[in-house]
């Protein structure tokens, strides 16, 4: 892939190999909310770099990241270190720093989507949502919104109106947030780009009319398949909030219907 065929995503995630073990970023503050730098791009820029470290097995298979402090705009440094090379799976751990401040560590292992069996059996099923037309985009959303989450104009990301009652102050109570994202320049996504997508839509606490900054403690990331083109339908939920903290389950379906990638995320309740 040249650099102008590059997608928007793939470019502000692009890491420069400064030695055998580290890679220099530049963080893109388009990629924000509530101030801070979005943790699935965060996790995005660290799973390049781990990509890049291993290119014969590429692919993300699971990743456990634990946010150690906020990100902003700018330089940025990943460290990384294998830890163990196999014939079809390499696990590599990996350290995101800003001016030798820990941002981000991670351990995760990683194989070759493509290579994996073709077998698929699961009792999940995907969310039953309107057509993305259908859907409420969230670039409509109110200006103050959209100045308090410039990450936004990176995706296009439709809520299920279903779900969506948040946003005329009427949430459900439910803990559930559904619709549908893809990158905003149209690309289609790939296991990276999963990544971010799965930390992508608005806290889930938002359904139970808690609103406000949640920051992530920690995340861990399955990715299941390589995603077929178009569309990726979200689910996310929460099922307990305890000691100021909650989960956040998420699942992301391709447009055949498959579940490609799922996470659990634990984070901290808004203040406000």
């Amino acid at each position: 892939m040249t650099s102008q065929t590059l997608s928007d995503f793939a470019r502000a995630t692009s890491v420069t190999p400064t030695s055998e073990s580290t890679f220099a970023a530049d963080l893109d503050g388009s990629w924000k909310v509530a101030g801070a730098i979005n943790g699935g791009y965060l996790l995005g820029v660290m799973g390049r770099a781990l990509s890049e470290t291993v290119p014969d097995l590429p692919d993300p298979l699971v990743i456990s990241a634990y946010y150690l402090g906020p990100g902003d705009a700018g330089p940025a440094e990943v460290a990384v270190r294998t830890v163990r090379t196999g014939r079809s799976s390499a696990t590599l751990g990996a350290e995101l720093t800003q001016d030798g401040r820990p941002t981000m560590t991670a351990l995760a292992t990683y194989g070759s989507l493509g290579g994996l069996p073709g077998d698929v059996a699961t009792s999940a099923s995907p969310p039953d949502l309107p057509a993305p037309e259908d859907c409420m985009p969230m670039a409509d959303g109110p200006r103050e919104f959209l100045d308090a989450a410039p990450i936004v104009s990176q995706y296009d990301m439709r809520l299920d109106p279903a779900t969506a009652g948040f946003a005329a102050g009427k949430p459900s109570g439910r803990g559930l947030l559904q619709g549908w994202i893809r990158l905003g320049d149209g690309a289609d996504a790939d296991p990276l780009a999963l990544l971010a997508f799965l930390d992508a839509f608005p806290p889930v606490m938002f359904d139970l009319g808690r609103f406000g900054w949640s920051p992530t403690m920690e995340l861990t990331a399955h990715v299941r398949a390589l995603p077929a083109p178009g569309w990726i339908a979200v689910k996310v939920e929460t099922r307990n909030i305890a000691g100021g903290m909650f989960e956040e389950d998420c699942e992301l379906w391709d447009s055949t219907g498959r579940l490609v990638a799922q996470s659990r995320q634990l984070a901290r309740q808004p203040r406000s």
